[in-house]
C-alpha cells in the first residue's frame, strides 16, 4: 500500500470512528439509559427508534458499512502499528497501547451483541427489555457487557483524541492536554451512563 493511500484509509478510517460510528454509540448508550426508567420507558425509546423509515437500509450505510470499514482497517493498524516513543509521553503511549487492545476487543464483543439482538430479531425474536434483562441475568454475560461498554467509552474517547491531533485540530501542546482533559470528562459520563444503563436491566 502506498503511503498516499494509506494516509487517506487511516484519515477515513478516523473520520468514520467519529462520524458516525462514534455518534451512534453515544446515542446508543443515552437510549439504552431510558432503562433506568424501567421497562416501559426503555421499550417506548426502542420503539421510536424501529419507526425509522427504511430503517434496514439505514442501519447498514449509517452503521454497518462504516463499522465493519473501522473495525476491519482498525484489527490491520493494530496488528501493524508502533507506539510513537520520540512523539508522545509515555501516557500517550500507554493510551495508544489501551486503544489498539480495546479495538480488538471491541470486534469481539460487537459481533456478539449483534448476534444477540440485531440477528435474533432478524430470526423473530422480539428486542424489548425483557430481551435485555435475559442476557444479564447471566453474571458472566454481565461482566462481559461492562467490560465492552467501558472499552467502547474509553476507545472512542481516546480516538477523538487521536482524531484532533491527526486532523490538525490540536497541534499545540497546550491544546492536546486540553483535549486530553475533555476525552477524559468526556470517557467518564459515556461510562457512567453505560454501565449504569446495563445495570438497569439486572
Amino acid at each position: 500500500m502506498s503511503k498516499d493511500r494509506e494516509f487517506l484509509w487511516r484519515r477515513l478510517h478516523s473520520l468514520l470512528g467519529i462520524i458516525p460510528v462514534g455518534l451512534f454509540l453515544t446515542m446508543h448508550l443515552f437510549i439504552n439509559f431510558t432503562a433506568t426508567g424501567g421497562a416501559e420507558s426503555y421499550n417506548d425509546a426502542t420503539a421510536v427508534m424501529e419507526k425509522i423509515p427504511f430503517l434496514i437500509l439505514v442501519e447498514w450505510i449509517v452503521i454497518y458499512i462504516p463499522l465493519m470499514f473501522h473495525a476491519f482497517y482498525g484489527v490491520y493498524i493494530a496488528f501493524t502499528a508502533t507506539p510513537n516513543t520520540g512523539r508522545f509521553s509515555t501516557y500517550r503511549n500507554w493510551m495508544f497501547s489501551l486503544q489498539r487492545f480495546t479495538g480488538v476487543f471491541l470486534v469481539i464483543f460487537i459481533a456478539w451483541h449483534i448476534f444477540q439482538t440485531r440477528i435474533q430479531k432478524a430470526l423473530g425474536t422480539h428486542v424489548d427489555y425483557d430481551m435485555m434483562a435475559s442476557i444479564v441475568a447471566n453474571p458472566f454475560m454481565l461482566g462481559f457487557y461492562i467490560v465492552g461498554i467501558i472499552s467502547a467509552t474509553f476507545h472512542l474517547s481516546n480516538g477523538l483524541w487521536a482524531f484532533l491531533v491527526s486532523w490538525g485540530i490540536t497541534q499545540s501542546p497546550q491544546s492536546q492536554k486540553i483535549a486530553t482533559y475533555v476525552t477524559n470528562v468526556l470517557f467518564v459520563i459515556l461510562s457512567v451512563v453505560g454501565v449504569a444503563a446495563i445495570l438497569a436491566f439486572v
